[in-house]
């Protein structure tokens, strides 16, 4: 049984949670400025740009999120190999 003073990670690295924090807001914030996209052309395939550009955003958030996940993920695990590999090796 685990102690709650025992750390389960290691020191965190802020790089990787900045660029996901960065990609979320970018994801959030770009479709809510609606006056840059309030307009009528281009048209694809006949319908204006205000709805398309909408609805590229859809596979483009869910590719920013996908991104986000896995940069905090793969930094997580980092972490979680550091302690690991700590108390192998009998630092701890």
């Amino acid at each position: 049984m685990s102690s709650p003073d025992v750390p389960t990670r290691g020191p965190a690295r802020p790089g990787p949670y900045i660029i996901a924090g960065v990609l979320l807001a970018v994801a959030i914030v770009v479709p809510l400025f609606v006056p840059g996209y309030s307009f009528d052309n281009p048209r694809l395939g006949g319908m204006p740009f205000f709805y398309w550009y909408q609805m590229m955003w859809i596979p483009v958030t869910a590719c920013l999120v996908g991104i986000s996940y896995w940069l905090v993920s793969k930094e997580d695990r980092r972490r979680r190999e550091a302690v690991q590999a700590r108390r192998i090796g009998g630092q701890e």
